[in-house]
């Protein structure tokens, strides 16, 4: 596990003990006021987890995001971290905008006149949407500035880590070679430090390398193992 996963974990086992220590405002006022300002501060991105949400919950999605696309440095766990965010934040819009829909189903079903349940369920939205109008619409462009930032984020994330994983290659590539010059040279008197020039593979990682190298030159057949190779 790499430093950037245990600083994560680390960090969402402190959210966790704190969810539990937190009591939270006393009165019912104070309970009000303080759910209104993390709705209100939600929808402009600066509080991830609503009171009304499970903490738990988030922290089990944010992990999912962390194991499925591993970041490495500090570029690519921030970007992980807003990805996953980001995709909180755009699930909890989706709901919202639900229950929009639900409620004015609910409040106007009684005034329409008809004895079919679907006709008057559609009816009713109708009816809703005149009274919901700038809150679907805000709802609306907040989803879609989410998903600017979480495609302008991925985009950035992967080409990181492409960028990256190019490095890793070549640098394991050249360790190879090293690997093998110091075992001409010194036999198996004296072990390769991958560390003296520079290196932060392991023997052992580059030792598979090699093996693995060597069972796809040969899986190739001698016509085409130059161009494996190469």
């Amino acid at each position: 596990m790499n430093l950037e996963c245990e600083t994560l974990t680390d960090r969402l086992a402190i959210n966790r003990e704190n969810s539990r220590k937190s009591t939270g405002p006393k009165t019912a006022a104070g309970k009000q006021k303080s759910s209104l300002n993390a709705i209100r501060h939600g929808l402009t991105g600066q509080i991830v987890v609503l009171p009304s949400e499970d903490l738990e919950a988030y922290n089990a999605f944010t992990q999912r995001f962390y194991d499925d696309l591993a970041p490495r440095g500090v570029i690519e766990t921030h970007l992980v971290q807003s990805l996953a965010d980001d995709s909180w934040r755009l699930n909890r819009a989706k709901a919202m905008e639900n229950n929009l829909y639900a409620l004015g189903l609910h409040d106007k079903s009684d005034s329409i006149l008809t004895q079919n349940d679907q006709v008057r369920g559609a009816l009713a939205m109708a009816a809703s949407l005149g009274d919901q109008t700038k809150a679907l619409a805000t709802l609306s462009l907040h989803q879609t500035r989410i998903a600017r930032a979480f495609d302008k984020n991925l985009k950035q994330l992967r080409e990181l880590q492409a960028e990256r994983r190019l490095k890793e290659e070549d640098d394991m590539r050249i360790a190879a070679r090293l690997y093998q010059l110091h075992v001409r040279e010194n036999k198996t008197t004296v072990a390769y430090d991958p560390a003296v020039d520079g290196f932060v593979f392991t023997t052992a990682q580059i030792e598979m390398h090699l093996a693995r190298k060597q069972r796809v030159d040969r899986s190739f057949g001698p016509d085409k193992r130059h161009r494996a190779s190469a």
